[in-house]
């Protein structure tokens, strides 16, 4: 797969070295010759120029990208890079990262932008679902905002303990990806009964998020 990223930042030379590490063409940009060359993997294709202009893209081959990653500490950069990627070269997958959560918002669409990723939210949802049991929590927004990663932690008393993954009932946009039980991964298989600490993910992709709460939690539709 042929990927171009654009920042190279700590986060962006990360990804380039790990997605080197996988076998996929990868292709650096940052006007910050310094910040090049601190990325280790000497395969990694380095393109010296500022990401939002046109010029720099083209020399980094975007008519042929499969996937562009915006990943720079500035949120207008990203949105400027994400929208010349869609409109311009119609890349296939556009990410964007979301610096300050207030900007998330734009990160759509409109922009160019497939899938945002707003680390603030992330680390805040990681944390509510480490302390919080028997509570509903939003994991990840996925198609901007269209779809949703939510994960509850069965308390006592929740409506779903004793209950197999097909008796919840879940409505048609909702589904069962994931079980965690006492730190494993358990295949949501239809006929699993889910007990009381089971960590349970759902994708959900329309309006069921009431009634998803409704069955793993208990709070009313």
């Amino acid at each position: 797969m042929k990927i171009v990223i654009v920042g190279a930042g700590s986060v962006g030379r990360y990804m380039a070295e790990q997605l080197v590490a996988s076998g996929n063409d990868v292709s650096l940009i940052d006007n910050d010759a310094k910040a090049l060359n601190r990325a280790d993997r000497p395969e990694l294709e380095r393109v010296l120029g500022d990401g939002c202009e046109l010029s720099t893209l083209e020399r980094a081959g975007l008519h042929e990208v499969d996937v562009v990653a915006a990943v720079t500490g500035d949120d207008e950069d990203n949105l400027v890079v994400a929208l010349l990627a869609k409109q311009e070269f119609a890349v296939p997958r556009v990410v964007a990262r979301v610096n300050n959560p207030n900007n998330e918002w734009m990160f759509n669409d409109m922009w160019g932008v497939d899938v945002s990723v707003s680390t603030p939210h992330l680390l805040t949802a990681l944390v509510e679902e480490a302390v919080s049991v028997g509570s509903f929590v939003r994991i990840m927004g996925l198609e901007n905002g269209k779809a949703q990663l939510a994960e509850v932690t069965l308390a006592e008393g929740s409506p779903a303990i004793g209950r197999t993954v097909h008796g919840l009932g879940l409505p048609r946009d909702a589904a069962v990806v994931a079980v965690m039980r006492q730190g494993h991964v358990v295949l949501p298989r239809e006929d699993l009964p889910l007990q009381q600490g089971d960590e349970v993910m759902v994708l959900i992709t329309g309006d069921g998020e009431s009634d998803v709460r409704a069955t793993l939690v208990g709070e009313p539709a």
